[in-house]
């Protein structure tokens, strides 16, 4: 006879969205792209995040291309100063992103209740 304390087990796990060209969103990306709103400036979202500008260049201009319409709007620096915000696809993409976030979250929570060995 066992008297092995019985275990509790629950399902985590990531996702993303991808197109025909590969990754479009993901977690990281979505961080990035609120930072961005947040901030207004994508040197300054990089910073927050740790991330070389060249990095967060980088994945905006790999969503910029996978989507329809760009999700990032830049101005270069200068007297009046650069900036960059998220466009209306922007904001739709981390809108939809955050919704099956959410439903992804509830299924593994209920998949959960049901795990056992």
């Amino acid at each position: 006879m066992s008297s092995a304390i019985p275990h509790t087990y629950h399902l985590s796990g990531r996702f993303w969205i991808e197109s025909s060209q590969g990754m479009f969103l993901g977690q990281g990306r979505v961080t990035l792209l609120e930072r961005i709103r947040e901030h207004g400036s994508i040197s300054a979202a990089a910073r927050s995040m740790k991330m070389s500008y060249r990095q967060a260049w980088d994945q905006v201009n790999a969503m910029n291309s996978h989507s329809p319409a760009p999700l990032v709007s830049s101005a270069t620096g200068g007297r009046g100063g650069g900036g960059a915000s998220l466009t209306e696809t922007g904001e739709q993409a981390v809108a939809l992103f955050q919704a099956v976030k959410r439903d992804f979250d509830a299924f593994l929570l209920q998949r959960s209740t049901t795990l056992q060995l």
